[in-house]
């Protein structure tokens, strides 16, 4: 085959074989497709679609591009994955939680970037902790504490790698055959039995409006499907932060509060609970997925897998009864108070994780270094009171020039009214 003849077959709206698809992702893999080869491929995919049959033989053909681990467990082996949000550390506490019920969990996470936070980032404020362990490691892990959020490894979907570089690079981040053929080569690639979706939708999520948030979590279910993966979607509301904060380290001390039961903010219990709930339904580890997940909590079990989690990929043995002495706080902390009294009657929540950034607590850049200890606690949420005594929320910031920036910025996204607005679900819908 010819890669140029094969890219002008689809730019000029032909649906590819499996075979012109596995040509062009062997192509993107060994090099053998120049960079402007595979963004005019990127282009052509992004502006002619895919049928559901490419879409299946492409996710197919990526995942076969590396390692695709092979586990010798007792045991199903299951995963979730998010589209991303603000505040969303749902991870932390869904892997300890599936694992005290008897799922293992190679949690393959991501990094964030704009005005997203990343799991990784997260867990990279935890002091020692490896977020690249080798693939050894991370069956070690799995077999000691049942769970392991790391990051993807060099073995894992490589083709994923290159392609999501270009895709970038050439304006074509948006196409849904793209975004299901990345996020799903790498979850088909951990050997999973199981896998919940969180798509979110609204003003903080990647596909903000929930008819295009519909689109991807129908196609991510039909496409892992046809490649043998049993997925449910869940569509959840991120038109406010999810918890109490954002940033790194204050989310993982959130995270913590959450499974040693100190504190759980309503939201972020629904949603993790949910998830938690599907997965253990779909592995058939459960036939009442919520009561058991909520036993896992209530016991110290699931608490205890996180520790045993943290600990075995380096991280401190006493996080989970010291986080104050391993966790960074910064140096700056001031209430971000309204500039009226009244009730939370809206929040931009994009522009709510854009003062994460601009504090330096996500990345502009992919190569921007993040700062773990800054962040923002105490968010109120939608329909609280705020006022002299209850601010919008608590900046901690580097400096007090960095922390007034923030706060300005809360006060512009955060709307104050006098009506209590109507209170939405945050769980909208699920696909299977």
């Amino acid at each position: 085959m010819l890669a140029a003849e094969v890219i002008r077959r689809k730019r000029d709206g032909h649906a590819l074989t499996t075979e012109e698809l596995r040509f062009l992702v062997q192509g993107i893999t060994d090099g053998s497709l120049s960079d402007a080869q595979v963004g005019a491929l990127a282009m052509a995919l992004f502006l002619r679609g895919m049928e559901p049959d490419e879409r299946v033989a492409l996710t197919s053909a990526m995942t076969r591009s590396g390692t695709v681990l092979e586990w010798d467990l007792d045991r199903p082996v299951v995963d979730k994955h998010s589209t991303g949000g603000v505040g969303d550390k749902v991870s932390l506490m869904l892997a300890p939680i599936v694992a005290a019920c008897g799922g293992a969990v190679p949690m393959i996470s991501g990094r964030g970037l704009g005005h997203t936070g990343g799991t990784l980032d997260k867990l990279d404020s935890v002091p020692g902790y490896d977020t690249k362990p080798d693939l050894d490691t991370l069956r070690r892990v799995i077999g000691e504490a049942g769970c392991a959020i790391v990051g993807q490894t060099a073995e894992l979907a490589p083709a994923d790698r290159r392609l999501y570089a270009v895709r970038d690079a050439t304006g074509t981040v948006e196409s849904i055959p793209l975004i299901v053929a990345s996020i799903l080569s790498k979850k088909l690639a951990a050997g999973l039995d199981a896998l919940v979706m969180d798509v979110k939708f609204g003003s903080g999520a990647f596909m903000a409006a929930r008819e295009h948030a519909d689109e991807l979590a129908l196609a991510l279910v039909e496409v892992a499907g046809g490649a043998g993966l049993p997925t449910v979607a869940l569509l959840t509301d991120m038109d406010q932060v999810l918890g109490t904060t954002a940033g790194n380290a204050v989310e993982v001390r959130e995270a913590l509060d959450y499974l040693t039961g100190a504190h759980r903010e309503p939201r972020l219990h629904e949603v993790t609970i949910a998830l938690a709930a599907s997965l253990l339904e779909q592995s058939g580890l459960a036939d009442d997925g919520r009561g058991a997940a909520e036993q896992a909590l209530a016991s110290g079990a699931a608490a205890e897998r996180f520790a045993a989690m943290a600990a075995a990929l380096g991280g401190p043995s006493d996080l989970l009864e010291a986080p104050d002495r391993h966790l960074a706080a910064a140096p700056v902390t001031k209430a971000a108070a309204p500039e009226r009294q009244g009730t939370v009657a809206a929040m931009d929540c994009r522009a709510v994780g854009l003062a994460v950034t601009g504090l330096g607590g996500n990345r502009r850049r992919e190569d921007d270094t993040i700062d773990p200890a800054v962040g923002l606690t105490e968010i109120a949420p939608v329909g609280a009171q705020v006022g002299p005594d209850r601010p919008l929320a608590v900046v901690h910031a580097a400096s007090d020039a960095a922390a007034d920036e923030a706060i300005a910025a809360l006060r512009a996204a955060i709307t104050v009214a006098d009506d209590t607005p109507v209170e939405r679900p945050v769980i909208a819908g699920r696909i299977a």
